[in-house]
C-alpha cells in the first residue's frame, strides 16, 4: 500500500520525487544556506512540484471530504446546496479537484503564486472533468481580489509562506461573515520534544531543505516551518483578526485547523 498502490492513503513513493530534487538543487542550496537561506519555490527542480503534489493527493482523496471538511462546523451543508471555494496555495490542483467532484454544486477557484503549477492545475481540471466548476488564478495569497467566500483553504502550504499572518488577514478580508478557514498542516506538537519521533524528524529535514528557504525568500520571511504547531498557528490567526480558532481533525500525518471571524 505505501509503495504500489497509488489510491492508498498511505502511498508514499511519491516522496522520492521530492528527495531527488533536493539533491538536485543540492549545490543552490548550499549556496542559500551559506547566504541569508533564501531559496524559492520555483527555482527548484520541476520534480519537487510532481513529487509534492503525488505525495499529498492519498491523504487529500482519503481524508478531505469523508473526515475534514465534515468535521468543520456547517461546511458541508454550504457546499452541498452551492458555494464558494478558494484553495490558496493549489499547486497542481490535486486538494480543488477532489471538492469539486465532491461537490458538483459549488464553485471553486485555485490560487497560487507559481505559474508553471497554475497551468498545470488548468490541464488537471480538464482531464478531471471539473473545469467548467474550477477556475486557476496565478496571485499570491495576499494579492487576489475576489471575496465573499463561504471556505477559504490552505493545505500544507501556509507554513512556507514569507507573511503568514499577511496570508491570513487577506482571508478575513475575503470572506463571508460566517465563512470558515480550512487550514491543513503538517502534524506537529508545540515544541521540539513533542516532534522528536519519525514523522516530527521527517517533516523538520523537508521544512530545512524546502519550506524554510522558501518562506525567507519572500517579503517578511517568518519562516514558521512545517513544525509550527497548533499554538504557534493559533497566534498567526488571531494577529490576523480571528476570534476563532480550534482543531477540528488530525491524522497521523496532518493537523486539520479550523479558523472563523
Amino acid at each position: 500500500m505505501a509503495l504500489a498502490v497509488e489510491d492508498s492513503p498511505v502511498f508514499v513513493a511519491p516522496g522520492q520525487s521530492v528527495v531527488a530534487s533536493c539533491f538536485m538543487d543540492l549545490d543552490k542550496v548550499i549556496q542559500a544556506f551559506r547566504g541569508d537561506g533564501a531559496f524559492p519555490w520555483g527555482a527548484h527542480h520541476q520534480r519537487m512540484f510532481h513529487g509534492v503534489e503525488k505525495f499529498f493527493r492519498p491523504g487529500y482523496q482519503a481524508n478531505l471530504t469523508t473526515a475534514w471538511l465534515p468535521a468543520l462546523g456547517g461546511v458541508v451543508a454550504k457546499l452541498e446546496r452551492g458555494g464558494r471555494v478558494a484553495d490558496v496555495g493549489c499547486g497542481h490542483a490535486a486538494s480543488t479537484i477532489v471538492m469539486a467532484k465532491a461537490y458538483p454544486r459549488s464553485q471553486f477557484v485555485g490560487i497560487d503564486f507559481h505559474k508553471p503549477s497554475i497551468e498545470t492545475a488548468g490541464h488537471r481540471a480538464a482531464a478531471a472533468g471539473v473545469a467548467n466548476r474550477v477556475r486557476f488564478e496565478a496571485a499570491t495569497a495576499q494579492a487576489y481580489t475576489e471575496r465573499d467566500f463561504d471556505l477559504i483553504c490552505f493545505f500544507d502550504c501556509l507554513h512556507d509562506m514569507g507573511d503568514p499572518v499577511g496570508a491570513a488577514r487577506h482571508a478575513r478580508q475575503a470572506l463571508k461573515d460566517d465563512g470558515t478557514v480550512l487550514l491543513v498542516e503538517p502534524f506537529a506538537g508545540n515544541d521540539l520534544a513533542a516532534n522528536s519521533t519519525p514523522v516530527g524528524r521527517l517533516f523538520y529535514a523537508a521544512s530545512t531543505m524546502v519550506c524554510t528557504p522558501n518562506s525567507l525568500s519572500q517579503e517578511v520571511g517568518l519562516a514558521l516551518g512545517a513544525q509550527a504547531g497548533e499554538a504557534r498557528l493559533g497566534r498567526v490567526f488571531a494577529e490576523a483578526g480571528f476570534t476563532r480558532f480550534r482543531r477540528a481533525a488530525e491524522t497521523p500525518f496532518n493537523l486539520i485547523l479550523e479558523a472563523r471571524k
